[in-house]
């Protein structure tokens, strides 16, 4: 039988950028189940070379607990607020944060990567074609970036690495 803490949902508790590590102590510390995925980074000094552990989401923290009992989470130093629709917090899906746990046991190298979707606008910042804008598209589960000229109404596809790109504003 699962314990009363474990059969609570997982929510996103928007934090202030690097005070993760604090607030999770300090949520731990009030009996809260909490997961901060991180990665280290190496930040270079005029001196020397320095290895951090950074937050894998900036500004967040993952905490399970019951949504009608959220103040104690709220009241929290640096805690702005539980990410949700208007003030009704939205549990993270499960497939989610299965994935983030199977992640953070692969021991996988992983770091922080804009949001991209299909259909947006993109710029690709590395190879032969930096500087070249256009959409992201994926065709066949392969990522292509898709040039548009309008005068001649003709578009052409280009296989893109996502990890080449990055999304522009709207």
């Amino acid at each position: 039988m699962q314990s009363e803490e474990n059969s609570h949902q997982w929510f996103a508790v928007k934090v202030r950028v690097k005070n993760e590590l604090a607030v999770e102590t300090v949520l731990r510390g009030k009996n809260y189940e909490t997961l901060l995925p991180t990665y280290t980074d190496q930040r270079r000094y005029s001196d020397r070379i320095r290895k951090v552990e950074m937050a894998l989401y900036p500004g967040y923290i993952f905490c399970r607990f019951d949504p009608t009992k959220r103040l104690p989470i709220l009241t929290t130093p640096s805690v702005e607020y539980i990410v949700g629709n208007g003030k009704t917090p939205q549990a993270v899906e499960d497939r989610d944060m299965e994935a983030i746990q199977r992640l953070i046991d692969s021991g996988a190298d992983a770091r922080p990567w804009p949001f991209l979707q299909e259909g947006q606008r993109v710029r690709i910042e590395e190879g032969s074609l930096s500087g070249v804008e256009g959409y992201l598209v994926t065709i066949k589960g392969s990522d292509r970036l898709v040039l548009s000229v309008e005068l001649l109404q003709r578009s052409v596809a280009v296989h893109i690495d996502r990890a080449a790109v990055r999304p522009l504003p709207n």
